[in-house]
């Protein structure tokens, strides 16, 4: 609870605050962008055996030890959860990493890490551009307005476009922590009626339980939403599209 008042104190959008020019937010995007990416490979070799592949099962992209995917990019929502979620009582990936990492890391470096480790899973909105760079978009479940930094979905996502991505807060802006699923109402509803457990709970609690990004990444590769999400970077690298 501490964690998560503390992002939303230091991520809600006030209109009035200085707005850097947007070189200035780029390259310091770019910087902290730069340094997730090397958090998230690092990761990878704290996930548990065979993470990867039993989140690709309850996906429904996988039989067996067999992957079943129509495109690689739906490996990356298997790969989200593996990282920042787990079972109550088990630790997850990112802690462990962040735990074996806390010697030899930058004041940055460390910095971005704990923000990641108090990712947010979240509907955003998309409501405008921000004039100097990046969307303000609001958190539909946790009703407050952010400032989100990310060149692919600012060049690609149209004024209220909804989607579904996890979110932390390394400055003093919001980044994505890779994942991007655009999302309609029709498809929370679905979402949260395939887990009830879901419906017992508050909104905010509801969307940051593990299950229903689970159904979210689900549904969204059911009804075909991820053939139509490609994850590039405009500059030519791999990024949110």
């Amino acid at each position: 609870m501490i964690a998560a008042a503390a992002l939303r104190e230091e991520t809600v959008f006030d209109p009035q605050a200085p707005s850097p020019s947007r070189d200035e937010a780029l390259a310091r995007y770019r910087r902290l962008r730069e340094i997730s990416v090397r958090h998230h490979a690092n990761a990878l070799d704290f996930m548990a055996k065979d993470a990867v592949l039993d989140h690709a099962r309850r996906l429904g992209l996988a039989q067996g030890k067999t992957l079943v995917l129509d495109s690689m990019d739906e490996l990356t929502l298997a790969f989200d959860l593996a990282i920042y979620t787990a079972p109550a009582g088990r630790s997850r990936a990112i802690d462990r990493y962040a735990n074996s990492a806390r010697f030899g890391q930058s004041a940055e470096e460390a910095v971005v890490l704990e923000a990641m480790r108090d990712a947010r899973f979240a509907v955003l909105v998309t409501q405008r551009r921000r004039p100097s760079a990046g969307l303000i978009v609001t958190d539909l479940f946790r009703e407050i307005e952010l400032w989100l930094v990310d060149e692919g979905l600012e060049a690609s996502l149209p004024d209220g476009t909804a989607f579904a991505t996890r979110y932390y807060a390394p400055g003093p802006f919001v980044m994505t922590a890779g994942v991007v699923v655009p999302i309609a109402r029709g498809a929370l509803t679905r979402a949260i009626e395939s887990a009830p457990c879901l419906m017992r709970k508050s909104p905010a609690d509801a969307v940051q339980d593990r299950r229903f990004a689970e159904a979210v990444y689900r549904g969204a590769i059911e009804d075909g939403t991820m053939e139509r999400v490609s994850y590039r970077d405009p500059s030519g690298g791999d990024e949110e599209s």
